[in-house]
């Protein structure tokens, strides 16, 4: 047995714990320090917040909220300017996965002049990243305590950077800012979490024991209380662990790997702004009956995790338990379960397949089954 396992140096969590950011801050020695995030997280007023609390521990704050979705290169571009000019020593991301994706590289930035592009891939990020303090307002994607960052391409691809230096010093967790999230977005980024698990657990590169003693964990908490918070969104303590399971899901992913699920999301986002986490949803339940043949017996393991004292007759009646038990959560949440109803067409299916398997093959490897152009095509067609 062979693995290294790496996670961020200090983890907060606590409901109003926004308030403790100008003091968290300062102790990493920041001065001034730049707020990155999107327009609504500033129109909430959760940028306002955090920026007063930096006020409140003596340090200069500036809000960047031009954030965009699947964040493309020219804007992570523009926000490091901007961030740079005004003289930042420190970066503060709040919001769902782009702010935070988007945030690391700006605090890589503030100390290297290497080009976005050239980062694209495993560890070839160079420079020293400033002090970062990551704030999600989002319980799915895990990224406040990942080193990687996932941009869109000026090729209008998207682009994994994977780089240690990403990786944050701080996760602030509060869930009092996941407490407005609507029931389609509550449900999207919960199951983009639970396939981040699943498929950390699943991995064939690089599944480890911490790993999947995370991801199990990960997928208890996401699982019991997606219902919750989807009839009572304002239930704190299922937000609550909603957002610790969607935590625990990134240390189990980053450590482990993603796979297919991830690799047929990707074009999805890239083309046609699908949001990641519905893209994950979507197609979900296609990759997981694929990878059957493969990962039953992981996927077994899984159902006694979510399903606690559920009898099955056999192992693969358990599999199917557990790929059924996602399936269903995946249609409760509202979201639109056809790729057609993105704006999605049979004649687009044949370009993302060969994206898929030329462009993510780093995915696929981990994926427990090994899937070819023709079979990611008539995955994408089942859900047409």
């Amino acid at each position: 047995m062979s693995y290294v396992f790496q996670s961020v140096p200090k983890v907060v969590c606590e409901a109003g714990g926004l308030a403790q950011l100008g003091s968290l801050m300062a102790g990493l020695g920041a001065r001034r320090v730049a707020v990155v995030c999107d327009r609504g997280i500033s129109a909430c007023g959760f940028a306002g917040k955090a920026a007063a609390s930096l006020r409140s521990a003596g340090i200069e704050p500036l809000v960047w909220d031009g954030v965009r979705a699947d964040p493309p290169v020219a804007v992570v571009r523009a926000a490091a300017e901007a961030v740079r000019a005004f003289g930042a020593d420190g970066v503060v991301g709040l919001g769902g996965g782009s702010s935070l994706d988007t945030a690391k590289l700006v605090a890589l930035l503030l100390n290297s002049d290497q080009k976005i592009e050239e980062m694209f891939g495993t560890d070839l990020a160079t420079g020293r990243r400033a002090p970062l303090i990551q704030v999600p307002t989002t319980a799915g994607t895990g990224s406040e305590v990942t080193w990687v960052s996932v941009v869109t391409s000026e090729a209008n691809e998207k682009k994994a950077i994977y780089s240690r230096q990403l990786l944050p010093d701080i996760a602030l967790l509060d869930a009092e800012l996941t407490l407005g999230m609507p029931p389609k977005i509550t449900a999207a980024t919960a199951l983009d979490a639970m396939v981040h698990a699943v498929e950390a657990y699943t991995s064939r590169t690089r599944k480890n024991p911490i790993a999947d003693s995370l991801a199990v964990k990960a997928l208890e908490l996401l699982y019991a209380n997606l219902p919750r918070v989807l009839a009572d969104g304002g239930d704190i303590e299922a937000r609550s662990a909603m957002l610790m399971g969607a935590m625990l899901g990134g240390m189990a992913f980053v450590n482990a790997s993603v796979g297919a699920v991830h690799a047929l999301a990707y074009p999805l986002g890239a083309r046609f702004h699908v949001p990641h986490g519905h893209s994950n949803a979507l197609v979900m339940g296609p990759v997981f009956r694929f990878n059957l043949p493969a990962a039953a017996g992981l996927y077994a393991e899984l159902a006694r995790a979510i399903l606690p004292g559920r009898r099955f007759a056999s192992e693969a009646a358990a599999a199917e338990a557990f790929v059924a038990a996602l399936e269903f959560l995946g249609a409760s949440g509202g979201l639109e379960t056809r790729l057609g109803q993105l704006g999605v067409a049979e004649g687009d299916i044949d370009g993302m397949a060969e994206e898929v398997t030329v462009g993510i093959q780093r995915l696929l490897a981990s994926n427990p089954r090994d899937m070819s152009k023709d079979e990611v095509a008539a995955l994408y067609r089942s859900i047409l």
